[in-house]
């Protein structure tokens, strides 16, 4: 009797040599083709690269001066090329050891020279292994301040928290500031995550305890976060899209907990960063690995107040 292959064997057949013609051919056709038939459901979203946007990218849990650092911080000069990012924030853990003058050239000018030269500017919070005097900084434009606020553009304020020690001061402030904020996007990045599925950390209670009434209170759309060592988007929690980007420099492989429900997207086998891009009610995202693939991509709308 003449064998007939069941039809999962065929598709793979059919795959591997989807895969062999792309490498014959010398590009990553074959690889894109791959991915593509493995996913159809979920194809990659690109940023539109609109004249006048706000275009900026997400970096935490960076600075170590090791190679994969450099390779990711080659990934960002390579995006910048052509899609102009003006600004990174950072989510925390800026830099691991020392902080001597020689250890801020090697953990961080040197790796993003290129952008820095390219006039990017960057946002610093602080997380838990970095000194406070981090804040007096000049290239981390935190103006001397542990935590502030600032408005890139009219649409647009941007909220920079110092979550290793949240003073009532500090509460009180996110409160104030908030308040008085009308404006459309009102994005909060700090260190430790209100929402993670991380292993080895997860989600600060005490902090959600804190802030997410505020946060929901007035209106913010998104929170970046840091700590745990990889990246992930979370599902949206009572209307806020919540990111950790803590996968800049050290990765923390296999920690995320695949079980705890709130994952909308996770990536925890390489280093990755984030490219956002906000055109009207609307922020386009993707994350990017230290090889260059687009890990995660999406389009968010922008929360607004009920009447």
């Amino acid at each position: 009797m003449r064998m007939r292959h069941p039809p999962s064997v065929v598709f793979l057949v059919f795959l591997l040599a989807l895969t062999a013609a792309g490498c014959r051919d010398g590009d990553a056709t074959g690889a894109a083709a791959l991915v593509a038939a493995q996913s159809p459901a979920e194809p990659t979203v690109p940023l539109p690269n609109k004249a006048g946007s706000f275009k900026f990218g997400v970096l935490g849990d960076f600075g170590t001066g090791d190679k994969p650092q450099y390779e990711l911080a080659d990934q960002m000069t390579t995006l910048h090329q052509r899609f102009k990012y003006e600004l990174v924030v950072l989510v925390g853990d800026n830099l691991y050891g020392s902080e001597r003058p020689q250890d801020f050239a090697m953990k961080f000018e040197l790796p993003y020279k290129p952008l820095l030269d390219g006039g990017v500017k960057f946002y610093a919070s602080l997380g838990n292994h970095d000194a406070r005097e981090q804040r007096s900084y000049k290239l981390f434009n935190m103006d001397g301040k542990l935590y502030y606020t600032f408005s890139p553009k009219p649409n647009v304020r941007l909220f920079a928290l110092e979550s290793t020690y949240p003073t009532p001061e500090q509460i009180r402030w996110v409160d104030t500031e908030l308040k008085a904020s009308t404006s459309d996007w009102k994005i909060v990045f700090f260190h430790h995550p209100l929402y993670s599925s991380g292993d080895r950390h997860g989600s600060d209670l005490r902090l959600r305890e804190a802030l997410e009434p505020l946060f929901l209170k007035y209106n913010v759309s998104v929170v970046l976060t840091g700590h745990d060592h990889f990246y992930e988007r979370v599902k949206p929690q009572k209307g806020i899209v919540y990111f950790v980007v803590g996968s800049g420099g050290q990765l923390r492989k296999g920690n995320i907990d695949r079980e705890s429900g709130i994952t909308a997207k996770g990536f925890d086998t390489d280093l990755a960063f984030m490219a956002a891009e906000i055109a009207g009610d609307e922020m386009y995202f993707n994350a990017i690995s230290r090889t260059g693939q687009t890990i995660d991509s999406g389009v968010i709308t922008r929360r607004k107040a009920t009447p």
